[in-house]
């Protein structure tokens, strides 16, 4: 399967995901969890939505410009970071071992990287 269809069906699933996820906190939570452990959970969810569109520029980046090293690194960096960052928050949220805690930067840092790898992989496109 070409990285790029793998992409855009990710960055779909991801998204209708991001959404029942959110509406899960809204609705679900609401009542059930103290106050600041659901701001983690919008933090989250809203950390989610971001990565989850920029996996999908990356998909179709990859479609206008072809796929790359540095684009494929690209969008896997950004779905590990939503699995590390956003998948800690969502357990920390709902009571997971303190041991997560650390693991949300890291995520944080796949984001970081992916956004590089995304500025390289546009940087080194040639274009005619």
């Amino acid at each position: 399967m070409p990285t790029t269809k793998l992409f855009l069906l990710i960055a779909s699933a991801s998204g209708m995901i991001a959404v029942i996820l959110g509406a899960f906190g809204a609705h679900g939570l609401k009542n059930m969890i103290a106050p600041q452990l659901l701001t983690v959970w919008q933090t989250a969810v809203q950390y989610h939505y971001y990565h989850t569109f920029a996996l999908l520029v990356v998909a179709l980046v990859g479609i206008h410009i072809g796929g790359s090293h540095w684009l494929n690194l690209s969008g896997y960096l950004l779905i590990v970071g939503i699995l590390m960052f956003s998948g800690s928050l969502y357990a920390l949220a709902l009571g997971g071992p303190r041991w997560l805690g650390p693991i949300t930067p890291v995520g944080g840092l796949m984001f970081i990287l992916g956004w590089l790898s995304l500025f390289i992989a546009v940087l080194k496109t040639h274009e005619t």
